[in-house]
Formats: C-alpha cells, sequence, structure tokens
C-alpha cells in the first residue's frame, strides 16, 4: 500500500518549524535548501497529524550536516573581500554571491498542448520568476481548441503567444527557436510549477562558462499524491542530484559508451541552450518526442548532438522545477512504455553517425541487463513495492521503440510535404577547439584563499588543472578539475576546492585534528538549527483506545501473574484486558479470569496459538491492540513504551524486548545461547526498503522480536493486504511456529513500518527443564522452515530456496565445526535436534492445512 506523502520545502536560513495539517499523510518528502539553494531530501515521520520541528532539525542534521558545511563554505569563500578565517558560527549569514555581469535576455519557451489547467498553473509560476530581462514564449502546438490561445489573452496578455499547426513536440520546441529573441532559450513544459530563481541559475552557468552551450535542471515532484505519482518517484522520477556534473568531449570523436545514455544529464521540462547552438548542431527532429509515434527522446538526442560537437553540456541543481507526476495508474502505465523512446533516439543517432553503433549496441544491452532484467527478475524473485506489469510496460516500450523512428521520419516528412518546414536544413559545422586537445597536459595553479578567488582564465591549454591551496601562504591541500582547456569559473574553482579541501578549511592554518574539526561543527550545527519554540506533544494522544490480547492454554498460576502485572499499568489510555482460553473444556482459566472482574474471557476450541489470538482480535474494541504471552511478567511503565510509536500515521506494528526472568537451569541458559526472545538494546525501524533489500536473503522478520511483546493498529487485521494472523502457523499446530513473523512479513510487505523498541520490556519465564527445551526447539526448527515455505507458496517469495537449501545448512554446520574446534558450547545434540526440525519441516506445515481444512479458517470479516 502507498500511502500520500506530504512534499514540501524547509528552508534553513529560517527558524525550523513544526509542519502542521498533515491529516491523511503518513510521511514528508522535505527539499532541504539553505538560502534557497537545494541541498538535498529528508524522509520524515509524521506524529499525530504533526512533524515537530525537533525531529525535523534532528534527522536533517543526520543526513546533510556536511553538505551544509560545505554550502556554508562555498558562500564564503565566493566573497569578494578578504578572509581572516573561517568561523563555522560566523558563515550562517553568508548569501550565495550574486551575478554582477548584465542580465541577458532571456526567452522562456512554454511548449503545450491542450492543457489550459496545467499551463495556468505553470503560468502563474513564470510570473513569480526573480529574473529582470525575460521574453516568455508561450508555444500552442497543433491544439484542438481555442482554450490555451484564451487563457494567454486573457490572463496572461504579457506573454507572447503562438500557434505551431504541425503536431509534435519538436516542432514546437523548433518554432520558439525561430520565435526567440532571447540570446538564451529556457525550455519548460506545461506541467511544471518553475522555482523563482530557475533562470537565474540557468544563465549564471552560461555567464560563468562562455564555452558551455546547454544546461539542464533539477526537477523535484510537485506532489505525491497518488499511487502512480509514489511509482514514479520510486524509479527514480525526474531528478538527477544535487552535485553539479559537466559532460564533454572531444569533438569528431566516438563519445564514451556511457555518456551515450543522456537521460542522466536531464529532462526537456528542465533545459537552456545559447540560441546559435542551433545553428552549428542543428534543431531538433520532428520525428521524436511526444506527438509523434516515437513518444520521447527529442531531448535526449539533442543532448546527444551537443556533446558530439564537442560543447560541454552542464547539469545544475540549482536550477529547480517541480514537476507534476501522473496522477492516475493507466498514465503511469503509458508514460513508461513510451520512456522506450530512448531506444528510438538510439536508432536515430546511429543513422546520423554510424560510428557509433557499437557503443550504442553496448549501452542499450547493458541497460536491458542491468536496469529492466534485473528488476523483472527480482520481481520474480520476491514481492516489490514496484508493480511487475509496469516492469513489463517499460520493457515493451524498449523494444517498441527500436522499431517506431524510421516511421516517425516518413510522417515528418509527410508534414514538411504537405505544411511546408521553417526548419533550415541541417549543415553541421565544426566547431572550432583548442589545437592543444591531443597534449594532455595537466596545469599547475597556487591559490590564496585569504583574499578574493578569482576565475582561472590563463589555462585554456591544459586538459586538467591542479590546484595548490593555501592559507596565508601555507599548503593547506589541493584540488583537481579535469577542465578540458576552458576557463574555469569562480563557482566551479570554489566548488573543487571545498569538496577536496573540506574541515582543513576550518582550521586555517592551525593544525587540529579533523576528528575535533568535525565534532566542533556538529556541535555549531546543532546550536543553530535548534528549534527555538517549545517541543511538540508527540505522546500518542490518550483517547486512543487499546487492547490486550492473552491467550492462555491451562496455565493457571502464569496467568495470575500476567493479569496482575497488566492491571497494574500506568496507563491514561482505555485500556480493555482479554483472555484467551484455548482450551474451555477444562475449565481451569475461568476462576482465574472471575478474580480480575475487568477482564473479558473468550473462547476458543480451536487449538493454536493463532486460533487464539484472532479470537481476541475479533472479541477486542481497541484502536491499538497488544499481544503478549501468560508466562510474562511487565513493569507498570511497559504498555505507554510500547504504544508510545503510535503517534507516528507510518507505524503499524511494534515489538519490545523480551527478557529472561530466570537462568537457573541449564535449560533456560541455554535457550538464551540459542538466541533467547529478546532482540537487543538498540531501537531500530523497519519498512519495505528493509523487505526488498536483498534479491537472494529471505526477509529476516525473526529479528523483530515476536507476539509475545507486541503491538498492531486493529485496522491492519481487516486489511485485505495483511489480515488476521496465519492459523497454520503458530504453537499449537503441527507447525510449530511462525504466525508472528508471518504477520510481520506481510506487513512490511504491504509498504509499512515497524519499530523495535527496547525500553517497551517483559520477562519471559524459560523452560525450565531439558525435555520441554527439546521440543520448543524443535517446534521453533519446524516452524522456521514452515513460514518461508508460507511466503514461498504464498506471495512467491523464492528468496526462500536458496535460504533453505544452502543459508541454514550452513548456519547449522557452522556452529557444528564451532562446537568441534571449542568455540562454542553448544550441545551438537541440539544442533542436530533443529535439523531435525528443520528438515521435518514441509511434512509439519503440510498437517498444519490439513487441521486447518478440518476446523475452519477465522475470517476478518467475522462479525
Amino acid at each position: 500500500m502507498l500511502y500520500p506523502i506530504k512534499v514540501v520545502d524547509i528552508e534553513l536560513n529560517r527558524p525550523l518549524e513544526t509542519i502542521v495539517g498533515l491529516e491523511g499523510y503518513k510521511a514528508i518528502k522535505g527539499l532541504v535548501r539553505l538560502h534557497n539553494v537545494p541541498i538535498g531530501y529528508v524522509n520524515l515521520p509524521i506524529t499525530n497529524d504533526i512533524c515537530p520541528a525537533e525531529t525535523i532539525s534532528k534527522i536533517i542534521l543526520q543526513e546533510h550536516s556536511w553538505t551544509i558545511i560545505q554550502h556554508l563554505l562555498q558562500n564564503s569563500l565566493a566573497k569578494k573581500n578578504h578572509l581572516n578565517s573561517l568561523r563555522l558560527e560566523d558563515l550562517f549569514d553568508i548569501k550565495p554571491a550574486e551575478n554582477e555581469e548584465e542580465s541577458p535576455l532571456v526567452t522562456v519557451a512554454v511548449c503545450s498542448r491542450d492543457r489550459a489547467e496545467d499551463l495556468d498553473l505553470c503560468l502563474s509560476a513564470i510570473t513569480k520568476l526573480n529574473y529582470p530581462n525575460l521574453d516568455i514564449l508561450i508555444v500552442d502546438n497543433a491544439p484542438s481548441n481555442d482554450a490555451t490561445k484564451n487563457l494567454v489573452k486573457d490572463k496572461y496578455p504579457q506573454y507572447r503567444y503562438v500557434c505551431e499547426p504541425r503536431p509534435g513536440l519538436d516542432w514546437a520546441r523548433n518554432r520558439a527557436i525561430v520565435e526567440a529573441k532571447g540570446a538564451i532559450i529556457a525550455y519548460t513544459d506545461d506541467d511544471v510549477i518553475v522555482d523563482s530563481d530557475w533562470v537565474k541559475n540557468l544563465v549564471r552557468v552560461f555567464l560563468e562558462n562562455p564555452e558551455v552551450m546547454a544546461v539542464t535542471g533539477l526537477v523535484v515532484p510537485y506532489e505525491l499524491e497518488t499511487e502512480a505519482q509514489i511509482l514514479f518517484e520510486k524509479q527514480g522520477g525526474f531528478g538527477k542530484g544535487f552535485v553539479t556534473k559537466w559532460y564533454r568531449v572531444k569533438q569528431r570523436e566516438k563519445i564514451p559508451w556511457y555518456l551515450l545514455g543522456t537521460g542522466n544529464f536531464g529532462t526537456g521540462a528542465n533545459m537552456a541552450y545559447r540560441r546559435q547552438i542551433f545553428d552549428q548542431v542543428g534543431y531538433f527532429d520532428p520525428a521524436l518526442d511526444v506527438g509523434t509515434v516515437t513518444n520521447g527522446a527529442g531531448d535526449l538526442e539533442m543532448f546527444f548532438r551537443i556533446l558530439k560537437a564537442g560543447h560541454p553540456l552542464v547539469y545544475e541543481p540549482k536550477a529547480l522545477i517541480r514537476h507534476r507526476h501522473r496522477r492516475e495508474y493507466n498514465q503511469l502505465k503509458k508514460q513508461l512504455i513510451n520512456n522506450g523512446s530512448v531506444f528510438s533516439y538510439f536508432v536515430c543517432a546511429i543513422m546520423a553517425y554510424p560510428e557509433e553503433l557499437l557503443s550504442f549496441m553496448r549501452l542499450g544491452i547493458t541497460w536491458l541487463l542491468t536496469w529492466h532484467c534485473k528488476r523483472l527478475l527480482i520481481s520474480l524473485l520476491h514481492p516489490t513495492q514496484f508493480p511487475r506489469e509496469l516492469i513489463w510496460a517499460e520493457l515493451r516500450g524498449c523494444l517498441i521503440g527500436l522499431i517506431r523512428y524510421p516511421q516517425a521520419k516518413k510522417n515528418a516528412a509527410q508534414i514538411i510535404a504537405t505544411q511546408g518546414n521553417f526548419i533550415p536544413d541541417r549543415v553541421p559545422r565544426e566547431n572550432p577547439q583548442n589545437d592543444n586537445w591531443q597534449t594532455n597536459q595537466t596545469g599547475v595553479v597556487t591559490v590564496e584563499l585569504t583574499e578574493a578567488i578569482q576565475p582561472l582564465t590563463q589555462i585554456t591549454n591544459y586538459q586538467s588543472v591542479h590546484i595548490f591551496c593555501t592559507w596565508q601562504g601555507k599548503p593547506l591541500g589541493s584540488a583537481d578539475i579535469t577542465n578540458n582547456y576552458q576557463i574555469i569559473s569562480t563557482t566551479r574553482l570554489i566548488e573543487a576546492i571545498v569538496t577536496n579541501l573540506g574541515l582543513k578549511l576550518l582550521a586555517g592554518s592551525a593544525q587540529i585534528s579533523q576528528d575535533l574539526l568535525w565534532s566542533q561543527a556538529v556541535t555549531t550545527l546543532q546550536q543553530h538549527y535548534q528549534p527555538k519554540k517549545a517541543a511538540a506533544n508527540t505522546k500518542l494522544p490518550a483517547h486512543v483506545s487499546v487492547s490486550i490480547l492473552v491467550g492462555t492454554y491451562d496455565r493457571p498460576k502464569d496467568l495470575r501473574n500476567c493479569l496482575n502485572c497488566l492491571v497494574a499499568q500506568n496507563s491514561p489510555h482505555s485500556v480493555e484486558i482479554i483472555v484467551v482460553d484455548n482450551h474451555p473444556d477444562s475449565g481451569i482459566t475461568p476462576p482465574v479470569v472471575a478474580e480480575f472482574p475487568n477482564v473479558k474471557l473468550v473462547s476458543e476450541t480451536r487449538q493454536g496459538v493463532a486460533y487464539a489470538r484472532n479470537a481476541g482480535i475479533l472479541a477486542s474494541s481497541g484502536e491499538i491492540i497488544v499481544t503478549t504471552d501468560d508466562d510474562v511478567t511487565m513493569p507498570k511503565d511497559w504498555l505507554e513504551n510500547l504504544i508510545a510509536n503510535f503517534s507516528r500515521a507510518d507505524v503499524m506494528c511494534i515489538s519490545g524486548n523480551i527478557l529472561p526472568l530466570k537462568l537457573d537451569t541449564e535449560s533456560q541458559k541455554l535457550f538464551e545461547k540459542y538466541g533467547g526472545l529478546g532482540r537487543g538494546f538498540e531501537y531500530f525501524e523497519v519498512s519495505s526498503e528493509w523487505f526488498e533489500r536483498s534479491p537472494l536473503h529471505v526477509v529476516p522478520t525473526w529479528e523483530l522480536g515476536g507476539t509475545a511483546n507486541a503491538a498492531f493498529r486493529a485496522k491492519i487485521f481487516h486489511d485485505p493486504e495483511i489480515g488476521l494472523m496465519d492459523e497454520t502457523l503458530g504453537p499449537g499446530m503441527p507447525s510449530g511456529v511462525g504466525e508472528d513473523i508471518y504477520l510481520f512479513y506481510k506487513i512490511l510487505k504491504a509498504g509499512y513500518t515497524i519499530i523495535y523498541e527496547p525500553t517497551a520490556y517483559v520477562w519471559h519465564r524459560h523452560r525450565q527443564d531439558m525435555s520441554a527445551l527439546r521440543r520448543q526447539l524443535y517446534n521453533y526448527s519446524k516452524g522456521f522452515v514452515s513460514y518461508q515455505l508460507t511466503t514461498l507458496l504464498r506471495d512467491r517469495d523464492w528468496r526462500v530456496l536458496p535460504n533453505l537449501f544452502f543459508y541454514l545448512p550452513g548456519y547449522h554446520l557452522k556452529r557444528i565445526y564451532h562446537r568441534l574446534r571449542g568455540w562454542n558450547d553448544y550441545p551438537i545434540s541440539l544442533s542436530l535436534l533443529e535439523i531435525t526440525g528443520n528438515i521435518l519441516g514441509p511434512l509439519a506445515l503440510w498437517q498444519s492445512y490439513q487441521r486447518v481444512n478440518q476446523q475452519g479458517r477465522t475470517s476478518s470479516q467475522t462479525p
């Protein structure tokens, strides 16, 4: 289940505040910005429909402290005055340097077709652009009505409107080239929301780097409200990261095969060019992209031509737009099929440059194997959040893309024949380049960091530059830049210096260890970004009701002790205690329950822990259902510690620690050596990423604890993707155990979060004699295999097979080997017992199925 995710911006230059109004959302995807510069994402939990400022601060600093420091240092080094020191606490208010050159005219070209509502949002954002010299051009491509024309005329009369009747996005882009007044053309789509600094940051790259002919920018999601939008972002979306990247190759030479995947450079929704480049490399190919049978890749083919001509292309994440992903599943499926248009671009490029054939073949095969086929294989091995149907759709699109370009070429020729052609004939011209391309020499430059840093202009005879950095004349470190015979701008130089020297810049000429510098820097960040307001209340609201289920089978003494502990719990919640008697014919349990007037008794004649727990679940009324066993003892604050994290909307299960009550006998000690029931003293949480983390290893849900100490949201038991506990598993059935870890499995598979909370601990009374321990370990071994076979049979999780036939036998053999070498004292007899249980697991599971078929399954819809 993919739940709505709130998309927000978090500006670090303003005080961090609690995010409110999050009803209906399960998580937050925050775009972290510093002085309006994007530096990365954070995924934030939602607590009681809010996200506290303290949580925001903590997670941002955990994930982005170094990136924040880098940006602060870059801003400081970009100042035009002299520096005496770089003290981190003095850098927070220094803003990025503004461009001081004259702002050239920029034509912003918005290509649209019959999406006036989307276009309205796009143009509204464009009106807020922070750039003084703009020419806004709307190209209406083969419209079926006058909605776009009327929108521009009535609401945005200050913008230019042009109708391009030839259908195809590249026809519209080419019309923009003809109509453009600016020396720079910035392209975007009608389904995006541009950032206010978008054009300014694109232009800065062009101004600082005269040889750069194309710039692309960062694309982030505008919203993640629907399953289709979340799935698209899960598979990568349009984002290409938060680091500036440079691409350039020698003119007339074959491009390295890995650079032919120009989709890694950016996307057509966020790209800009110098107008003059089209006179050299030609216009966009009208046989490509939306509106043709290829349905895409016109932007990618142009990126390829820019590189082929020997010009630099820069990806600049500061140039930010927000894209409105497809909201409907069928729209997403169609989009993924159309992604196969990248192979149409391959065909197009090979036809124009046959020498690139082998490189494109290598890229295409590598891409198919390492992306498409790999994901398909993984989806066949185990359940994944990304539907296999969409993987097939994208793979099918690749095969279609291989054969569509020739037909698209014919269609474009027919359009030209009937409607004419305003595109000049493509006559590729040579790009005059430095004669020293073949020298491969490295220049050496010294930069004094206490002085204003200037661009390096005297290095165009070198392919790369080695930069020595000094502080007040003393060597501090070095950096290397591959400049490919072009100048190195101040911005690029500073980024390289900060990346390579890092924390040394904070020390200046002083001799301070890196560990101490990092410790001081982190402390400074924590102090600066500490929320100023009082901490928000993150406790689970008192009005949330709780039901505690205790299954029992004729153990009156244990049950009495457990109930005494439960009624003594300190909790503001309405707590319902339910005892499920799994052997009512004996009459042993009712007298004990009668000693506790407020405890509810439920009978379940079908033997098995899962049957008993399911009966209790259906009889409960609480929003939270807690499960425990009759042989545990708990402290008075156990319940509150266990359920506290249900204040987070994404959490569906919380388990706690299980400690031994006594270790008096040999059997009790051996059970702890076996592994016991406890899972350590460190808090951790897992989700669908943990579920899918390995295509070869099973999901180790046994590491999450067990239902002797666990709590669940009641609604999951009515969720068709989860449901009640599996009654073929668990104590009381031939299978032995596994009902709890399979429930954990289903929760993770559905996309929810499980938390292990060690402060919520109970004491468990282990088996006191060896015969009872042997029965227990034998059942555990059968149940371990039964659980894994269940995931194989019901969930098609083929990761079970290598685990059962390789990893599990290897584990036993290793432990026996260690015992023979004297490296442990775990009895070989118990290891052999476990192996026997593993071997008989399939038979035990079949017997359990037979019993359940006879006794019937409990339905979550039972009143």
